[in-house]
């Protein structure tokens, strides 16, 4: 399967990446069907932000929100790997639940989608479209 993602969201997960080294960015890919119109960045609330991230629960509950109010779907999650490949980690295994949804990660200007298995990731062609 191909997704779609406009160079608009795929120009803020590079810059939101670039702005949060050496910390992980993260936040939520937000859009409907298999079209990502947008990245938005959350706080990182992680205790250790460095080699993990945690999308802060306020930002994610607003979007759902917004949601079920007419606004985009949450379509999945995004994190950076600042010192890494765009793969998912062990860590990021672990968290794996299977809601299908798509995780992007960035390493530096690369930026790889990925499906939530639940037991673990697959990997998820995409293509970039004008917004």
């Amino acid at each position: 399967m191909t997704i779609e993602v406009t160079s608009g969201a795929m120009a803020t997960l590079r810059e939101e990446a670039a702005r949060a080294s050496p910390d992980e960015c993260c936040g939520l890919l937000l859009g409907a069907g298999q079209r990502i119109e947008q990245a938005v960045a959350a706080r990182n609330v992680s205790p250790q932000p460095r080699t993990r991230f945690e999308v802060d629960p306020v930002a994610l509950l607003a979007a759902h929100k917004e949601a079920r109010n007419g606004g985009p779907e949450v379509l999945g999650y995004f994190h950076s790997h600042p010192a890494g490949h765009p793969v998912p980690s062990a860590t990021d295994c672990e968290h794996s639940t299977g809601d299908s949804r798509i995780w992007a990660i960035v390493a530096g200007d690369e930026v790889a989608f990925w499906r939530d298995s639940g037991k673990g990731f697959t990997p998820l062609s995409h293509r970039v479209v004008e917004r």
